[in-house]
């Protein structure tokens, strides 16, 4: 039952329109404790998309959930989990944030298409259709050849937009991600990238890719992840805001976010697990130089959350408008949501 509070919290939105700003990190992977979701809170996150499985299959991901709702318990004075768009108006009118799950590979569902609805009664609401490499589903970008979606992938995205799971092609080959575009009967989501033209990071995305996803309502959530930014951890706010702009004049700016990609306080141990999954028993440094392992630094204007105060005040010298900026930390993501 919604409660009395929010459904007049939900009439004063509708009169008010953009008056009410939302605040989402659309990607983040951290070790998870109470003084990250103090981080989110003090940078007034209203929601927040979490990676909850990368190479984990469906029992596997089982244990990750319980582990969520163990989160969930202690910190419910924080956090909450987010089903839909009304959970983002929620967590705004209690002063929490809403956590959205997502995965960052299709091993969740193996090679059942059954699992798709299964997965989504779980709560997940984003999946990517590969990670890096060639999967069931779709190819990578780190592959040789990009064959693009294969029939099982062209059947999940089916199911995916049936059941209400966003496809996310961050790290996707460009052919797959084109064929996922025209695919799919919804808007599809970058949750976390980057333009190439700007840093030439092997899943950065091109100039036509950006055009289509904005063309076809999907959105892109710009990432914080050092690799993928122009002089990683020694990149300014000052380019990181060009780069905003000159997004905006590839696509819509209705259709730009912010996905942070933020790893906080993760061991080393976890990028080779991310990064070579059960395939591979050598080590792929492929975020990045061929020797880099481990976490990068982050740029010090975004050493967590707190440092979206920071890119709204670097768009608004740039130029951008408080409706614009706005649309940018968290607008444009609520709307995505609420339209799908």
């Amino acid at each position: 039952k919604i409660s009395i509070k929010l459904i007049v919290f939900k009439n004063i939105l509708i009169r008010v329109g953009n008056i009410m700003n939302f605040k989402i990190d659309n990607l983040q992977y951290c070790n998870w404790s109470r003084e990250i979701f103090e981080f989110n809170r003090a940078a007034g996150l209203d929601a927040v998309h979490v990676t909850i499985v990368y190479h984990e299959d469906y029992d596997e991901l089982l244990i990750e959930i319980k582990k969520w709702e163990k989160l969930f318990s202690d910190n419910s004075d924080l956090i909450f989990q987010g089903k839909n768009y009304n959970d983002i108006e929620k967590a705004k009118l209690e002063k929490k944030t809403a956590i959205f799950f997502g995965f960052q590979n299709c091993s969740p569902i193996e090679d059942d298409i059954n699992l798709v609805e299964k997965i989504h009664n779980l709560g997940c609401r984003f999946m990517q259709l590969t990670y890096n490499n060639q999967s069931l589903l779709a190819t990578g970008c780190y592959e040789k050849i990009d064959s693009g979606v294969t029939n099982f992938g062209r059947e999940a995205i089916k199911e995916m937009n049936r059941v209400g799971v966003v496809i996310d092609m961050s790290h996707s080959a460009e052919k797959s991600t084109f064929d996922a575009i025209n695919l799919s009967d919804k808007p599809i989501a970058i949750t976390h990238a980057n333009p190439s033209f700007w840093h030439p990071a092997k899943r950065n995305k091109s100039n036509d890719l950006l055009k289509a996803l904005s063309e076809s309502g999907g959105m892109l959530g710009l990432s914080l992840y050092p690799h993928h930014l122009k002089d990683n951890t020694n990149c300014t706010i000052e380019s990181f805001c060009e780069m905003v702009a000159k997004t905006a004049d590839i696509m819509d700016i209705k259709n730009i976010g912010i996905g942070s990609d933020l790893c906080l306080n993760q061991p080393d141990s976890i990028v080779e697990w991310m990064r070579n999954g059960t395939w591979s028993k050598s080590k792929n440094y492929g975020e990045g130089s061929k020797n880099k392992s481990g976490f990068p630094n982050q740029p010090e204007w975004f050493q967590d959350a707190r440092g979206f105060k920071n890119i709204e005040n670097g768009l608004k010298e740039i130029g951008f408008s408080d409706t614009e900026t706005h649309g940018i930390l968290g607008n444009n993501w609520y709307n995505f949501y609420k339209s799908i």
